[in-house]
């Protein structure tokens, strides 16, 4: 067999994303709309289409075929003005990711990540499982650090230094099950927090939008025991593949000495940026828990937070700052909101449901049925996503929207549905943590996919869990 080389490879996505989603225009602008179908329902389902073909062959920035998308729907004359095809970009969820960008970036600027991945390094852990010692803290680190990509880049040089401090060499047993918890287990544990990540954001507006408030507390008290089981399901199946007996670090030192190389640097203590911005972040996790009960938005502590840092005298968020910010994922959810926003006021969305039920007999399912069969659909959608947020962005909107109509209960679908996607990793490209650990570490693409089942498997278990015995019990005090 002729290898394809990655140029041909690149070739080859970049016709046909620009090729379908040509093609998926001229749907539009052509053929007449089928039965029961508007014109402008056929509009929005050809724009949609547009962009989505853009999005997962990434022919154009993100910024870029966000911005052909929206203003293709006020072209075609989907919607009437320009400022309705762009709803989606006076969304709370946008200005919410920024902020949390931007806090992610002040942890990063002033070594928070490091300072807490170094004390890891520094600590004797004795006979303590090394691999169970990597998880703990990745866990820990996720409650102050919510990108799962900085984690894991954060935990590699550590994974590498302990492995030389334990006397193991490059591509042990050790470095592969660390490097699958890095990667696999570690975007899991943003899961715990509504604040904890793209993911939960996405997912808690989608459910506020779809009429079901939620707060912060309540949040937390439903999914913090669920992503905890999940987590160390997931984080012992790991384990299970370091080998027993291997060198700890007191062994190591009592023999010899550490490994050669020492590529995090030990910081005894914080410095005094460190403590003012570990403070702000505290405050604002404060201000999170008061507002759950007197009703502050959870932007409000997030603005606070950012205006602090960004403070003449204090200065640790800068212009520059924001101008690096994921701003292809911001516009990726704007356009995506814009366009929900165009199917509801145009009827696509309800003539969505209603042709899908028609095809589906979901009705006559039971609850149950019906449950596996929308979280099936949302975890197939999530093999063509590289990010779980567009996932989640593109699938939950249409699940709870069944959801309503089958009479299920929306927000402890929506939960599900995190779960299940954001524990989906068939290819190393649908999570970038993954993509990260694959080409950093000793891990094979049939590692990946293997790990990547284990966790979706694990998913439906924990789903199950919660929605037949947790959910039901804690729902009455909440």
């Amino acid at each position: 067999m002729v290898p394809v080389s990655p140029a041909l490879r690149r070739t080859i996505r970049q016709g046909v994303g620009i090729g379908g989603a040509l093609a998926s225009i001229l749907w539009t602008v052509v053929t007449a709309p089928p039965a029961g179908m508007t014109p402008a329902m056929q509009t929005v389902f050809g724009v949609f289409g547009f962009v989505l073909v853009l999005w997962l062959t990434a022919v154009l920035p993100y910024v870029v075929s966000s911005t052909l998308g929206v203003t293709l729907l006020f072209a075609l004359g989907a919607v009437e003005t320009y400022r309705a095809a762009t709803t989606g970009f006076s969304s709370t969820i946008v200005f919410f990711l920024l902020l949390v960008f931007l806090l992610g970036e002040a942890i990063r600027k002033v070594d928070l990540d490091s300072w807490f991945a170094s004390r890891l390094v520094s600590r004797e852990p004795g006979e303590a499982n090394p691999v169970r010692l990597v998880a703990l803290n990745v866990l820990a680190l996720a409650f102050v650090m919510p990108s799962a990509v900085a984690r894991a880049i954060t935990f590699i040089p550590v994974i590498r230094e302990m492995a030389d401090a334990y006397g193991l060499g490059r591509g042990s047993v050790f470095e592969r099950s660390s490097f699958l918890i890095i990667g696999h287990v570690n975007p899991i544990a943003s899961m715990a927090l509504m604040t904890g990540g793209g993911m939960a954001i996405v997912t808690s507006n989608l459910i506020r939008r779809a009429g079901r408030s939620v707060t912060w507390v309540e949040w937390g008290v439903l999914m913090v025991p669920p992503v905890l089981l999940l987590y160390g399901l997931t984080t012992l199946t790991a384990e299970y593949l370091y080998a027993d007996g291997s060198p700890t670090r007191a062994a190591v030192s009592a023999g010899g000495g550490p490994g050669e190389t020492a590529d995090v640097d030990v910081a005894p203590t914080l410095t005094t940026e460190q403590r003012f911005v570990g403070l702000v972040l505290l405050g604002a996790v404060v201000l999170w828990i008061v507002g759950s009960f007197v009703d502050v938005p959870t932007i409000v502590p997030a603005v606070l937070a950012v205006a602090v840092l960004s403070l003449p005298r204090i200065g640790v968020l800068t212009s520059e700052d924001v101008a690096s910010v994921s701003w292809g994922i911001l516009f990726v959810v704007g356009a995506m909101f814009s366009i929900l926003d165009a199917m509801r006021s145009t009827g696509a969305l309800a003539f969505l449901v209603e042709t899908t039920t028609g095809l589906l007999p979901l009705a006559t399912f039971s609850v149950w049925q019906s449950v596996a069969v929308l979280l099936a659909l949302a975890a197939f959608v999530r093999i063509f996503f590289s990010t779980a947020s567009a996932a989640i962005v593109v699938s939950l909107p249409v699940l709870l929207q069944f959801g309503s109509r089958l009479g299920i209960n929306r927000l402890y679908l929506g939960l599900s549905t995190l779960i299940i996607v954001g524990s989906t990793t068939i290819f190393p490209f649908n999570t970038t943590s993954v993509l990260v650990s694959l080409d950093r570490g000793p891990l094979s693409n049939v590692d990946v996919v293997s790990f990547g089942l284990v966790t979706l498997g694990y998913a439906a278990l924990v789903v199950a869990v919660s929605w037949l015995v947790y959910w039901p019990t804690v729902a009455p005090f909440l």
